[in-house]
């Protein structure tokens, strides 16, 4: 249930995506009649002003993202969307980083972790190798933008692999705020199915059968090799600023309070999302369309926006 709504709501995101694509194509010069001969992309002429409208819906279709030749205003830093497993780079992202972009800010937006015989669906391999490309992203983006450091917002994966990032591969130099939602700092038991796989000695079966399509699946799981390794000795780092969001009404991670960092650590934040405003009823998948959650990252990534973020948040842009 949980699975195919999950999936259900990417296949309506790239719906939407590939309806952007569409809209993007640019226009012939000469209206074409609905009975003319079809014209090859190739030999169609277009004006100066139709190929200026075709680069700026297909910026939009990119959903404000990647523009490589952007440059951070005075006082911000570029910022690295990182999504969520089973999401990519484009509709993980299809709310947030067109806000982000039109705040502006300089958004960068990868996808990782993808196998190559498995379209569009991503963040499939171990978490270890999705944090080293997430490392050359990184470097690849204070490259263009002449910056020494990111920001990064993630969902889900998102919140859990950079982690890995921060402690092992040196994003922590590399990095001054981290802001995540849907997080998964402790782990999931499943809303109690993986004890109870576990009780019934099913859980290596089913890992070895998930194990060739879906390497981080089972490193999400409470009390996993993965999770450990990364927690053991502190789950955050020094200089590094954290923000971290959790619903009450997220059914993935289960407890809900398993997505808080656990560290006494000044600059991490834990935010409880219905303490912002108690009748927000975002599940996992949600928050990467709400308002509210939008609203308390950029108050956190930008100190001069609005630091009261509440259900009147929902209201404006």
């Amino acid at each position: 249930m949980l699975f195919s709504k999950t999936l259900s709501f990417a296949a309506i995101a790239l719906a939407t995506i590939a309806s952007t694509f569409v809209e993007a194509s640019p226009i012939p010069a000469e209206p074409v009649d609905a009975v003319s001969t079809y014209i090859p992309v190739s030999e169609r002429v277009y004006t100066a002003e139709q190929i200026e409208e075709h680069e700026q819906l297909m910026k939009r279709a990119f959903n404000g993202a990647n523009d490589w030749n952007c440059k951070p205003k005075a006082g911000q830093r570029p910022v690295i969307l990182v999504h969520g497993l089973i999401g990519n780079g484009w509709d993980n992202w299809l709310y947030m980083s067109p806000r982000l972009a039109a705040k502006g800010y300089c958004v960068f937006s990868l996808t990782y972790g993808r196998y190559q015989n498995i379209p569009l669906l991503a963040g499939l391999d171990k978490m270890e190798n999705s944090a080293a490309q997430l490392s050359a992203f990184v470097d690849k983006v204070l490259s263009a933008t002449n910056a020494t450091k990111v920001d990064l917002v993630g969902h889900s994966q998102g919140s859990l692999m950079p982690r890995y990032y921060l402690k092992f591969l040196g994003g922590q130099a590399k990095v001054a705020k981290f802001a995540a939602f849907g997080t998964i700092a402790y782990g999931t038991n499943l809303l109690g199915l993986y004890p109870f796989l576990n009780s019934l000695g099913l859980y290596d079966p089913i890992k070895k059968l998930i194990d060739p399509v879906c390497l981080s699946c089972f490193q999400f799981l409470e009390g996993s090799e993965f999770l450990t390794k990364l927690n053991a000795g502190g789950d955050t780092v020094p200089g590094v600023e954290y923000k971290f969001i959790v619903s009450k009404f997220d059914q993935v991670v289960t407890p809900y309070t398993n997505g808080r960092l656990r560290d006494n650590n000044p600059l991490a934040k834990n935010v409880v999302l219905q303490d912002l405003c108690g009748v927000d009823l975002s599940d996992h998948v949600l928050q990467m369309v709400d308002p509210i959650v939008f609203h308390a990252i950029n108050s956190f990534l930008n100190p001069k926006a609005p630091q009261t973020v509440n259900c009147l948040s929902a209201l404006t842009k």
